[in-house]
């Protein structure tokens, strides 16, 4: 079974309690949930997922621990909402393992891979309408541009999108591999993970993965009680700046008061920095999706 990038730091840094209650924001195949749910005899787990697929594998896998949790077959943006109409407003502890999980990468159906050949599709949700095949065919110059550049880094963004718009106009892109084939011709031979950059803007623009991002962490440093942990993994550089930048915006006291003698409470920090960790060795030979990893955690103050 696949193991969960950097398992043991996360758990071991969100501190857990046998009476808490947690929250797994991104569920997947059920890694994260299982090792906590194995530490909470007497409190509860939420879980989150968009994907049917990982809910129910998820469901079977953690129902031979216990039945103290819950699984939500929604976005983790509604995480908020979700727990409000379940009368929780205050939390021990959340957890965020962004981006693609490997078994949605594993099943060609899904068509998220670039390494084998299927239909453009890239839902995370299955049950949503706009899916991969409709961004590549059907998004303007401008806006396969747009998303190239500000979601994928790609220097090239420009040739490829154009690329694919003179492709498109003679018939309509159907597979994932012929996409890597138009990506190649419109690119230096040396350039490397263009396509992997590629896929990767499609699929956050497919599934809103920024904006769903922001939501939620700011709504989870809200939601947990004092002394509770966020732990959040991230993938990419685009994930990591939008969890910093929120993470420092909550943990330095507020520009308008800095320097004053006394600092009134509404403008004081609500969270402390607890560490930055990267996988260690083993785990970077042992498991190459830890590679680009980075796990961030806070306590709220």
């Amino acid at each position: 079974m696949h193991r969960s990038v950097l398992l043991d730091e996360t758990i071991e840094n969100l501190n857990i309690r046998e009476d808490g209650i947690y929250i797994d924001c991104t569920l997947g195949y059920g890694g994260h949930g299982e090792a906590i749910l194995k530490r909470i005899k007497r409190g509860w787990l939420f879980a989150f997922d968009k994907d049917i697929d990982a809910i129910k594998f998820s469901n079977e896998r953690l129902s031979k621990i216990s039945n103290n949790f819950e699984l939500i077959n929604t976005s983790f943006s509604l995480l908020k909402d979700e727990m409000y109409q379940r009368n929780i407003d205050k939390v021990d502890g959340i957890i965020f393992d962004l981006g693609v999980s490997s078994p949605q990468i594993d099943v060609v159906e899904r068509g998220f891979s670039y390494m084998n050949d299927y239909r453009l599709d890239m839902r995370m949700d299955k049950n949503q309408s706009l899916d991969a095949h409709y961004v590549v065919n059907n998004y303007s110059y401008e806006k396969l541009i747009d998303i190239f550049f500000n979601y994928g880094e790609e220097r090239y963004s420009k040739n490829i999108a154009k690329k694919i718009c003179d492709y498109r106009d003679k018939k309509s892109i159907e597979t994932t591999l012929e996409l890597v084939k138009i990506i190649n011709k419109s690119i230096p031979k040396e350039s490397k993970d263009t396509v992997k950059r590629i896929f990767q803007a499609i699929r956050i623009e497919v599934n809103n993965e920024l904006n769903e991002i922001e939501r939620a962490i700011e709504d989870s440093i809200n939601m947990l009680k004092t002394h509770g942990r966020l732990c959040v993994i991230t993938f990419h550089s685009l994930e990591d700046k939008i969890v910093k930048k929120i993470f420092k915006k909550y943990s330095e006291v507020n520009k308008i008061v800095k320097g004053l003698p006394e600092i009134p409470d509404e403008y004081k920090p609500i969270i402390k920095i607890i560490d930055r960790i990267y996988p260690s060795k083993e785990e970077l030979s042992n498991n190459s999706r830890s590679k680009s990893s980075t796990l961030r955690i806070i306590e709220r103050l």
